[in-house]
């Protein structure tokens, strides 16, 4: 049932016209001004403010801020988005709806150097689906990128999955913006390491392949609560086989610089960009599965196409 209070929540989320630049910057000194700049002037509007930026950058816009700072939610982006698939629902998203009923700014910084290959088509994908996620939302989602220190694949990809460009000062539009395509071209196909561990289960080996990956994860090294998120995502990544995935699955576990993957495939398909991305709405029953293992991992990797889907986790060790 609808009630009055959930459809003046979506009146809130969804009346607004929704901004995406991507700031392009060359040193620190640019980077403080540019970002102090666009914070003031949201606080100056009345709009709520939050800054996710790595450790280092944030001190910088703090320091910048002076006093203003205690108005703005601080949050450092390689603990808050580690794994790129969290940062919509639990950074983006849980700022945004905890203010339903103004226009937010927020500045998120998911792209940095020191991410890895194996991590940046995730965070590609990420920045090309904050449009759907917020197509629509009374938001301003400003995304720095370091110039000097992105490779130039980064930096063309930050112009297609950003409508607005910012570089030297000056404001443009992208004429190269197109999301789905990046979308699209980083669903790559994920080949399984040849040492993994390999599990086939059917509905009634679910609890079976549970137990597989915890004694395989802790023979790896992964303990505490570690271990236990382990047994979470596969325990979600399985079910959801069984339920949604054609009844059945293979997982994968293995071990890999200085990580635990584990994988599960199935004959599923996932139509939605948004899966596990998008946070339930109030009151609704199930649906949370793929969610859950963006928020216990420390990175997601997700392929899916007409014969199935493939659903790849990391733990640290």
């Amino acid at each position: 049932m609808t009630t009055a209070a959930d459809r003046e929540d979506e009146k809130g989320e969804q009346e607004g016209t929704f901004a995406h630049p991507a700031l392009f910057y060359r040193d620190g000194r640019e980077y403080a001004d540019r970002t102090v700049d666009f914070v003031r002037e949201g606080l100056a509007l009345g709009e709520p403010v939050a800054v996710a930026v790595p450790g280092p950058r944030l001190e910088l816009i703090g320091a910048g801020l002076g006093p203003d700072a205690e108005d703005v939610l601080l949050l450092d982006m390689t603990e808050a988005g580690r794994n790129p698939g969290r940062i919509i629902p639990g950074v983006l998203r849980a700022f945004a709806d905890a203010h339903r009923h103004a226009r937010v700014r927020i500045i998120g910084e998911p792209v940095w150097a020191g991410r890895s290959s194996v991590e940046y088509p995730a965070c590609a994908q990420h920045e090309a689906l904050i449009n759907a996620a917020f197509e629509g939302r009374a938001a301003t989602i400003l995304c720095p990128y370091d110039e000097t220190r992105l490779d130039a694949d980064v930096l063309a990809d930050a112009r297609i999955t950003h409508p607005t460009l910012i570089a030297g000062g000056r404001e443009r539009a992208s004429d190269a913006y197109d999301w789905q395509a990046v979308v699209d071209r980083y669903n790559e196909v994920l080949a399984p390491a040849p040492d993994a561990a390999v599990l086939s289960f059917g509905s009634a080996e679910l609890p079976e392949v549970r137990h597989f990956a915890v004694d395989r994860a802790a023979r790896l090294g992964l303990g505490g609560q570690r271990l236990q998120d382990a047994e979470l995502a596969v325990a979600e990544l399985t079910t959801n086989s069984v339920v949604h995935g054609g009844g059945q699955g293979t997982l994968w576990i293995w071990a890999e610089a200085g990580q635990v993957v584990c994988e599960v495939r199935d004959r599923g398909r996932l139509t939605d960009p948004l899966a596990g991305r998008r946070p339930p709405a109030r009151g609704q029953i199930g649906g949370r599965g793929l969610m859950l293992v963006h928020y216990v991992a420390d990175l997601v990797r997700l392929h899916t196409a007409p014969d199935g889907t493939t659903v790849r986790f990391y733990l640290g060790l």
